[in-house]
């Protein structure tokens, strides 16, 4: 008898061969049955799925879930899309291993690089652990939703070797020997492996650097080899340099940590521009030339038009870094609406946003009419504003000076700050921008995610990558068919990271799946709630049309929302994970 069977769905096994009528039958947390007949010994329960689609679970490979998991297990938004597993840890950024002495600082430097409140993380996070494998077995005895893994990051063992010189110097020979003992620990603990990140926005809670921008190439080589010492592991490195296609040397550099662990190395992420149409195909060709090295590069895609969110009160993310406007983010925020109704501050603001020889400036001058009013802390009085742009607000009102600009300082001081903007990333009427993502996505070296789960919480809502998938490049557009994308979402990096158990529905895999209805699909709003450790806010967004997730054939969401259930479990490179070889 079965434990469980999905009756009637039209199953997408994740394969990429064509949707199949099919019943899913369920036992012991695995698939042991697919088919017409699947349910002829009877089951326990039975789930009525017809009319819907029943998929593998989707798996996430960047995520920053390290502290989140220790006060949400369910790692949440990412199941409410489907997502079952994910892998933390990215971006040399991990909790261990660490030393009493450098807790504040590692704690700061998550908080500052991820923009992940400060007051969550001392509220959320009791460290208890000193070694890698210690914080492992933390996190296990945590009630989990998914299945969650762990990369080893740069940044800890830095810290851990060197100290404050982690901020500072190279390594000596007998700094990267230690180093390289302190990865090899924490890779035969289950580590999934090493990575690391130099991008320029990634500074330390006092501002500096983190400190894998001080490692020379001969440390990061030292541990890509500890790397290939064990199995089931991979790399993930960021270059500051992809944000301009990468320089020769990191190009090189990429290949040679692949072809050193002989296992593949991802990165995120590519980035469309329509003003450097080229600049995504720079990126990839980081990875095409890697292959005549050794190497397998693999680069990570947001796959949607993403949206962010921002404001003029605490966000992080957005207004807050345009050139010249920390003169109104010095003030505090009753100053600032002063500042914000003063003519002579507008006219500022207004000509460093204008004039100001920098990229993010002139991402926002492109966008600003397209802006969207997300949320307002007063409905009862804006509300009407909410869900339309800045462009759209300034052709109601019956002036031909009054713009875009305008709006977004009128709408700050009106709501004394109360009201959120979201910008999505593309316009959607930009065929250049849209030429350049879709043949992105037809280049079957680029892996769809870059989620950035459990980081920028104010800010991103990446997370909801898969149902977005299908709602705009499946339904929407056409780009992907729903084979395609189940296979690019679930097979593609169960495969990659070499969890042979995962990514497909067949008998003997795990029972992790997805059932949703591919007519309306889609992400929902994008919410800020106060839910994280000592009332401090994050952004949200729920799914429309999933009818429920499962986890080793337990529903941990069901119509929207969380059931309670735990069957997730910590997963250990080694035991749940394959070796897959970069020279294979």
């Amino acid at each position: 008898m079965l434990d469980v069977l999905v009756r009637g769905g039209t199953v997408v096994d994740g394969t990429g061969a064509p949707a199949r009528r099919a019943d899913v039958g369920i036992r012991g947390g695995r698939i042991v049955t697919v088919g017409p007949d699947a349910g002829a010994d009877g089951a326990a329960r039975v789930v009525d799925a017809d009319g819907r689609v029943v998929a593998p679970g989707f798996v996430d490979i960047h995520t920053h879930y390290d502290a989140q998991v220790l006060w949400d297990g369910a790692c949440t938004p990412s199941p409410y899309h489907g997502v079952t597993t994910v892998i933390a840890g990215n971006c040399g950024l991990t909790l261990a291993p660490i030393a009493p002495e450098h807790e504040d600082f590692m704690v700061r430097l998550l908080a500052r690089v991820e923009q992940i409140p400060i007051a969550s993380l001392a509220a959320g996070v009791d460290i208890r652990w000193r070694t890698f494998a210690e914080y492992l077995d933390a996190v296990a005895s945590r009630p989990l939703a998914v299945d969650i893994g762990f990369m080893v990051g740069h940044s800890a063992l830095r810290r851990a070797v060197m100290g404050e010189a982690a901020s500072s110097d190279p390594a000596s020979p007998a700094q990267r020997d230690a180093m390289a003992a302190l990865l090899r620990a924490a890779l035969a603990a289950g580590g999934f492996g090493f990575s690391s990140a130099t991008a320029a926005n990634h500074r330390d809670g006092d501002g500096r650097p983190t400190p894998p921008n001080f490692a020379t190439p001969d440390e990061l080589l030292a541990c890509a080899e500890v790397v290939g010492e064990f199995p089931g592991t991979c790399l993930e490195v960021i270059p500051g340099s992809f944000m301009v296609g990468f320089t020769d040397a990191d190009a090189r550099l990429l290949a040679e940590l692949s072809a050193r662990a002989d296992r593949h190395l991802n990165w995120n992420t590519l980035m469309f521009s329509p003003s450097d149409p080229d600049l995504w195909r720079r990126q990839l060709a980081a990875s095409e030339a890697a292959r005549s090295r050794g190497g397998w590069v693999v680069p990570q895609m947001i796959p949607h038009n993403y949206r962010t969110r921002t404001d003029l009160l605490d966000a992080e993310l957005g207004f807050r870094n345009l050139p010249g406007w920390d003169r109104l983010f010095a003030a505090d925020p009753v100053a600032r609406v002063a500042l914000l109704a003063d003519p002579e501050t507008r006219r500022a603001l207004r000509h460093d946003l204008a004039t100001a020889d920098n990229p993010f400036a002139a991402l926002y001058r492109d966008h600003l009419p397209r802006v969207v009013v997300n949320d307002v802390a007063d409905p009862d009085r804006f509300g009407d504003r909410v869900g339309r742009t800045l462009g759209e607000l300034a052709a109601r009102r019956d002036d031909d000076g009054y713009d875009a600009l305008d709006v977004l300082f009128d709408l700050a001081v009106e709501t004394r700050l109360g009201v959120g903007f979201c910008r999505y990333a593309y316009d959607e009427g930009d065929a250049v921008i849209a030429a350049q993502r879709r043949a992105a996505l037809a280049s079957s070296a680029v892996l769809l995610g870059a989620s950035d789960g459990g980081a920028h919480v104010d800010g991103t809502v990446n997370t909801e990558y898969p149902t977005a998938t299908f709602a705009e490049l499946v339904r929407g557009r056409g780009w992907l068919t729903l084979e395609q994308a189940v296979h690019r979402l679930a097979d593609v990096p169960a495969r990659l990271l070499g969890l042979h158990d995962r990514g497909r529905i067949a008998a003997g895999r795990r029972a992790d799946l997805v059932v949703f209805d591919p007519a309306t699909v889609a992400p929902g709003p994008a919410e800020l709630v106060a839910d994280l450790p000592a009332g401090a806010r994050r952004l949200v967004a729920r799914a429309v049309g999933v009818d429920r997730v499962m986890v080793a054939g337990v529903d941990v969401v069901r119509s929207g929302s969380l059931t309670g259930d735990h069957p997730g479990r910590v997963l250990r490179a080694g035991r749940d994970a394959v070796t897959v070889r970069a020279r294979a």
